[in-house]
């Protein structure tokens, strides 16, 4: 399967691709590149600038004059303004952010059209209405002829590191809240998938931010390494794998450096005897099969009442045998491929595995041991699963769902929490009472009923347990990037 690059994309993908430090588009110091793939055929894409250890000590310091300097004498409302300016540009160029995103990560062009690269502007057009709410208080104390009252700062230079599930959104995400809190930024995008963000940058400076707001740093996990130990960064932001995301919490524990981390998940979605079976069959396969199942609050563990089991997994079975696997540029394909060969191949282990374990593969199947072209899985469904098996408990990151049954809502709750992930879970039921009362008691920080993963920028979104510290968006995602300061004054004649 072959896919063919679209006129804009094209134009992007032909110049060069070097890092953006301190206002600057530069190539690597050390001169490196690496090479960006496309998922849909195993072809070359681009050669990409690959920064070095010059490279981050470079950035940070860009972002530390910004800081320091034009981007911290801004008034917050020039601040709103170069956002939504932001926001406009990517909308102005939503046709090609989105076939930028197709071909890089593989994401069916469908997709990105109506949901990532629109997501990704409501993001800046949201976060540029903050800047000038940000506000602080004054506090009644008890001292004679004094005033107390507190200041809202930035808490200094960021280090964002985002994944290549959904480049284009998580670099917004990131992005939205840091720059209305008056931070600036050094953005890692993963090595897999850095051309929309890339594309971002150009348009970044393009809106007019003052040079070294945002720097840019494309690479791999040594140059993620080197940007997280600097000791310049006040902040770090990382969303990916919990294994990873465990070495930069400790980093940056001892170092008492804030940080975001929004990491892995095996989210139960649970259905109810009294559900609207046809909403949830929908859901639950949408869940877990939508952007082939490399999404961290994928809906990868479905429990149904035994009483409806066998109607709910033959209706996921079905659309699983009927889904539309194709080339991320193909209007009609509804799943791509997986990003990377290294990701097909993990995946694939996985599916031998839950073989090897017993568990019956009542949908999908396993792919040849070396990809044919593109990376592709089809849409896989387990059923006759145990909780101890290694595909309940691991995080795949690809279209692969295990089913069990449950006969009370007791054991469907322990089911559901019988996990190390907290970063979301599912109700469907047509009880109100019923869908609320569960919710309470799932452990996780999205709950879904009735649905499976609606997003907002004004909502809040992260995890409990090893799915993560702190959240992303809304006002607990910008506090996440400002420090409170207390002033108290004497009034004492």
């Amino acid at each position: 399967m072959r896919t063919s690059r679209a006129v804009a994309a094209h134009a992007f993908l032909s110049r060069p691709r070097p890092l953006l430090i301190g206002g600057r588009f530069t190539a690597a110091a050390a001169g490196r590149t690496f090479t960006t793939v496309d998922p849909s055929t195993g072809e070359a894409l681009a050669e990409v600038a690959h920064a070095g250890p010059e490279d981050v000590e470079a950035a940070v310091a860009a972002a530390r004059a910004a800081l320091d300097g034009a981007w911290g004498r801004l008034p917050a409302a020039e601040r709103g303004r170069l956002l939504t300016r932001l926001a406009d540009l990517v909308e102005e160029h939503a046709g090609e952010l989105a076939e930028l995103e197709s071909l890089d990560a593989g994401k069916p062009i469908s997709r990105t059209r109506t949901l990532d690269v629109p997501a990704a502007a409501a993001q800046f057009r949201y976060f540029g209405g903050w800047p000038t709410k940000i506000e602080g208080e004054t506090i009644p104390v008890a001292v004679p002829d004094t005033l107390c009252h507190t200041r809202k700062e930035p808490v200094g230079v960021c280090a964002q590191i985002v994944p290549w599930n959904f480049p284009l959104l998580m670099a917004s995400w990131k992005l939205g809240t840091a720059l209305a809190a008056g931070c600036t930024v050094v953005l890692k995008p993963a090595q897999q998938t850095p051309l929309s963000t890339l594309r971002l940058a150009e348009l970044i400076m393009e809106a007019g931010f003052p040079d070294g707001t945002v720097n840019v740093l494309t690479g791999d996990g040594r140059t993620g390494a080197a940007l997280v130990d600097h000791p310049g960064i006040d902040k770090i932001a990382f969303t990916g794998s919990t294994a990873v995301g465990r070495e930069i919490g400790a980093k940056a524990g001892a170092r008492f450096q804030r940080v975001t981390l929004e990491l892995g998940g095996k989210s139960p979605n649970i259905v109810l005897p009294d559900a609207d079976l046809d909403a949830a069959i929908a859901g639950a396969a949408e869940g877990i099969f939508f952007n082939t199942g490399q999404a961290c609050n994928a809906a990868s563990r479905l429990y149904a009442h035994r009483d409806v089991f066998d109607q709910v997994v033959e209706g996921v079975r079905e659309r699983a045998r009927t889904a539309r696997v194709g080339p991320a540029l193909d209007p009609a394909t509804e799943y791509g491929p997986l990003v990377s060969a290294e990701q097909y191949r993990r995946v694939r282990g996985h599916l031998l595995d839950g073989i090897a374990e017993g568990a019956t593969l009542r949908a999908g199947e396993v792919p040849p041991a070396e990809p044919e072209g593109g990376y592709f899985v089809r849409p896989a469904l387990f059923t006759d699963v145990t909780a101890d098996m290694r595909i309940c408990r691991r995080e795949i990151f690809g279209p692969v769902l295990v089913a069990a049954p449950f006969d009370t809502v007791d054991e469907a709750v322990r089911l559901a929490n019988d996990t190390e992930y907290g970063l979301a879970a599912g109700v469907w039921t047509r009880s109100l009472g019923a869908a609320h009362a569960v919710a309470a008691r799932l452990k996780a920080g999205s709950v879904y009923l009735n649905t499976w993963a609606p997003g907002d920028p004004a909502a809040p979104f992260g995890g409990l347990k090893a799915s993560g510290v702190g959240r992303e968006m809304g006002r607990a995602g910008l506090d996440a990037y400002l420090e409170p300061k207390t002033v108290w004054t004497s009034l004492a004649p």
